[in-house]
C-alpha cells in the first residue's frame, strides 16, 4: 500500500510529487539519528533559484496523539506548526513541501523549507562576542523582539516546545532587528495562551544566562505582544 499526503505550500496534481522530493539528496547537515522508532536527518538542497533548501527525511520517526494514537511522522507536526506561524506573525522557514507516505508498511516523510538568508542563532552570536560589539542598548532591542517574537507564537496558543538559545534567530539589516524562530519538531496547540507561555518562558529563562535587566527586556517586548500582565506564572 503507498499513500502520499501533501500540503497547499506546493500544490500540483502531480501523483509523483512525493518522489520527486523524494529521490532528491544533498551533503548532509543533521546525519540520521535514531530515536522515535525510527530515524531523522536533514539535507542541504539546491533551489531553482540558486537559493539553498532544507529537506528532514524521516523514515519510522513517529510521535503519538489522541488523533495518531498509531504514530505519524514528527515532520508532519513541524509542518503544522510552520504554517500557524504564519499566521500569527511569527517569523519561520517558508515551507515548499511537506508531505508523508506509507511505504512497505513504514512511514516515509519529508519536510523542505526555505533557509533564512542573514539570520544567525544567538548561541552562536553570543560565542562569537558579538554581543559586546552591539552594545548594551542594541542588545536589549535584541532582546525585546526576541520576547515581542514569543509572546505572538504563545498568544496563538502555540508552544515552541524545545527552546534554547540555538532555535532563536536574529537578523541585523538597515538598523532593525529581526527575529525568526526554528526546529518547531517538538511544538504543539494548547488549551489556553497561558499553557503555551508559562512551559516557553520558564524553558527560555532556564536555558539562557541573561542578568535581571536583560530578562526584564525580552518580559517587556513579550508583553507588548502577548497583551496582558504576566501574573501567576511565577517566572
Amino acid at each position: 500500500m503507498k499513500a502520499a499526503v501533501a500540503v497547499p505550500a506546493q500544490e500540483s496534481t502531480r501523483p509523483d510529487l512525493f518522489e520527486h522530493w523524494w529521490l532528491r539528496h544533498g551533503d548532509w547537515v543533521e546525519a540520521p539519528n535514531i530515536r522515535r522508532g525510527g530515524e531523522s536527518g536533514v539535507q542541504f538542497l539546491q533551489a531553482e533559484n540558486g537559493g539553498l533548501l532544507y529537506a528532514k527525511r524521516q523514515t519510522g520517526h513517529l510521535y503519538r496523539s489522541l488523533r495518531h494514537p498509531f504514530g505519524y511522522p514528527t515532520a508532519m507536526r513541524e509542518r503544522d506548526a510552520l504554517l500557524a506561524c504564519a499566521g500569527l506573525g511569527v517569523t519561520v522557514p517558508r515551507v515548499v513541501y511537506a508531505g508523508c507516505r506509507r511505504q512497505a508498511g513504514a512511514w516515509q516523510a519529508l519536510l523542505v523549507t526555505e533557509s533564512l538568508d542573514e539570520y544567525r542563532c544567538l548561541e552562536e552570536r553570543y560565542a562569537a562576542g558579538e554581543a559586546t560589539v552591539w552594545g548594551e542598548p542594541l542588545h536589549l532591542r535584541i532582546l525585546q523582539e526576541v520576547g515581542a517574537t514569543l509572546g505572538r507564537l504563545n498568544r496563538g496558543r502555540w508552544q515552541h516546545g524545545c527552546l534554547y538559545l540555538k532555535h532563536v534567530f536574529v537578523r541585523l539589516r538597515d538598523g532593525g532587528v529581526e527575529v525568526a524562530l526554528l526546529d518547531l519538531e517538538k511544538s504543539r496547540r494548547r488549551l489556553s495562551a497561558k499553557q503555551a507561555a508559562r512551559h516557553d518562558l520558564r524553558q527560555l529563562k532556564r536555558r539562557s544566562s541573561w542578568n535581571e535587566e536583560q530578562w526584564q527586556a525580552v518580559v517587556y517586548g513579550y508583553r507588548t505582544a502577548y497583551g496582558s500582565a504576566l501574573e501567576g506564572l511565577q517566572l
